[in-house]
């Protein structure tokens, strides 16, 4: 069975949206894209980044965050190796052409279709961006892991990790660092059912 992984950089209040750039997403009106710049030194830029893409990987992806991922990486794999080469499921609706290698596409029964994905053998499955699509994952209980990137900012509006429809859920913490540009660095896995008490 393979993993759902996904990878997101967030603000202390949870904001995922335009993290790379100030044109990345406005949607609503956003006018803080770009927020991760100041923070993102040689540290989280260098060894962090690249142990996690440099892992054996699918893609799943939704339809915004693929067309900026085909703008970028066919033709700067030397900073993402592999890239090309494997396969970038994507979810969307209005999607007909393939604008990457490796694209296969996700129009109907996009859980059904995730969850035989999660049954097949293969690499593991990286969600970066993809804010839309990880609602319905979150929904439907497919995500297996958390790789975080926790910056030191608020914004107070904008798209969130953790936004309609996020069902209970445990999370074990298995590693963790912070970076010189005061970036937490967070790997959960899901841990079971939420345990409550009182103290």
């Amino acid at each position: 069975m393979r993993k759902i992984i996904a990878l997101s950089f967030i603000t202390l209040d949870g904001v995922m949206q335009a993290p790379g750039g100030p044109q990345e997403d406005t949607d609503g009106g956003f006018s803080y894209g770009g927020w991760v710049a100041p923070h993102f030194d040689d540290q989280l830029g260098g060894a962090i980044m690249h142990e996690q893409m440099g892992k054996t990987r699918n893609l799943l992806l939704g339809r915004k965050t693929y067309e900026i991922f085909a703008s970028y990486w066919p033709t700067h794999e030397s900073d993402w190796p592999g890239i090309n080469a494997a396969t970038k499921y994507v979810v969307s609706k209005s999607l007909t052409q393939s604008l990457w290698d490796n694209t296969v596409f996700i129009k109907d029964n996009v859980v059904e279709e995730i969850q035989r994905l999660k049954q097949q053998d293969g690499p593991d499955i990286q969600v970066h961006g993809s804010g839309h699509l990880l609602q319905t994952l979150f929904k439907h209980d497919l995500v297996d892991e958390l790789w975080l990137k926790i910056f030191p900012i608020t914004l107070g509006t904008g798209k969130r990790l953790f936004g309609e429809g996020v069902i209970p859920s445990a999370f074990k913490l298995v590693q963790s660092q912070t970076t010189s540009g005061g970036v937490i660095v967070a790997d959960y896995e899901r841990a079971g059912e939420v345990s409550t008490g009182s103290f």
